[in-house]
């Protein structure tokens, strides 16, 4: 591990890894922003901006934005890495291809979901890909654009390692963002993925206009559903009750701009999942992530009715309506 964190480079140049390299800049840390797409992050350099992902922000002066891979990674201490889990193996492969040395890196995944191939958690993947570096994952309930503008936000650093999370923890903490520690790294990711899944069912009761005490129930089995997969992969139950569980779980199911409720909204309207991704510039985790978490729920034979509810409602295309009412009249049990 490096003794001091100076230099970092932060890998996708989506809402949130913009938000948290001109955040880093800000609290004083020499960043670099990579990006897959070399057109696009010539004009984000020449424009200071970037338009698809994070509107209305700034990029400050300090900021670099790189387009080659291997000239982002080499002099950092700390690489922050911010691509969508469906694209996530394939940009590991190519920072393999790179050559550089991770051994005194620390590796900090902040991707919300599992891998649908292989059913694996991203400190997992990057572990498989790069070998077994220095690897930490941040999650809270931390909507972007709230933390770009500075509104008080929070969340958890986890790391097998509790010395890695408390250098991590010292990197972002502030007092517009309170970081904690944690070292149930199965748990903080479970919950972080887990929870775009509940959110595209209460999203849904969203479309088809039900009322709160509906969202409720979602929101609360959904957490007993979190915890009982996550009990089963060897995670802690209490890390559900905090911040990457329950705190996550309500900010993704009710903020207008969660992007997975989004998605559940629209499906509740009628329209159809390709469509609605098609639509979108951004990544709705979720959509990709129940499918990983619905054959792991089966392989691990743990009841997970909601998210088999999704599941079939995007992959199966069953109609919201009959999946709620198939929820509501399975067999009466204990809480």
């Amino acid at each position: 591990m490096p003794k001091t964190i100076r230099t970092i480079s932060v890998i996708g140049d989506g809402g949130w890894g913009t938000t948290l390299a001109v955040y880093l800049v800000k609290k004083g840390y020499t960043v670099k922003l990579w990006g897959p797409f070399p057109e696009y992050v010539r004009q984000m350099r020449q424009n200071r901006y970037n338009p698809r992902f994070l509107p209305g922000v700034i990029l400050p002066p300090g900021l670099e934005l790189v387009e080659n891979l291997a000239g982002a990674l080499e002099d950092s201490d700390l690489v922050v890495f911010a691509i969508p889990s469906k694209y996530a193996a394939k940009v590991l492969r190519q920072i393999k291809k790179t050559r550089v040395n991770f051994s005194k890196k620390i590796f900090l995944s902040v991707t919300k979901g599992v891998d649908k191939t292989s059913l694996l958690r991203m400190s997992q993947i990057i572990r498989q890909e790069l070998g077994n570096i220095p690897v930490a994952v941040l999650s809270g309930p931390t909507i972007s654009t709230e933390v770009a503008r500075g509104i008080a936000s929070t969340a958890v650093v986890a790391a097998r390692d509790l010395r890695t999370a408390q250098q991590v923890q010292e990197v972002f903490n502030s007092d517009t963002f309170r970081i904690y520690t944690n070292t149930d790294v199965v748990g903080v990711e479970l919950g972080g993925s887990i929870k775009n899944i509940i959110a595209i069912a209460c999203g849904v009761c969203d479309g088809l206009k039900l009322g709160t005490n509906t969202k409720a129930a979602i929101v609360t089995r959904g957490l007993a559903e979190m915890a009982r997969l996550g009990k089963a992969l060897g995670a802690r139950p209490e890390t559900f009750s905090g911040l990457t569980g329950l705190g996550d779980l309500v900010t993704t199911c009710f903020s207008p701009q969660s992007r997975n409720r989004y998605v559940g909204e629209q499906l509740g309207l009628g329209k159809s999942a390709r469509a609605i991704v098609g639509g979108m510039e951004m990544v709705a985790e979720g959509v990709e992530t129940v499918k990983a978490v619905f054959q792991l729920s089966r392989k691990h034979k743990v009841s997970m009715p909601i998210t088999s509810e999704v599941y079939r409602i995007i992959y199966q295309h069953k109609k919201p309506a009959a999946a709620l009412a198939d929820l509501m009249s399975r067999k009466a049990r204990p809480e």
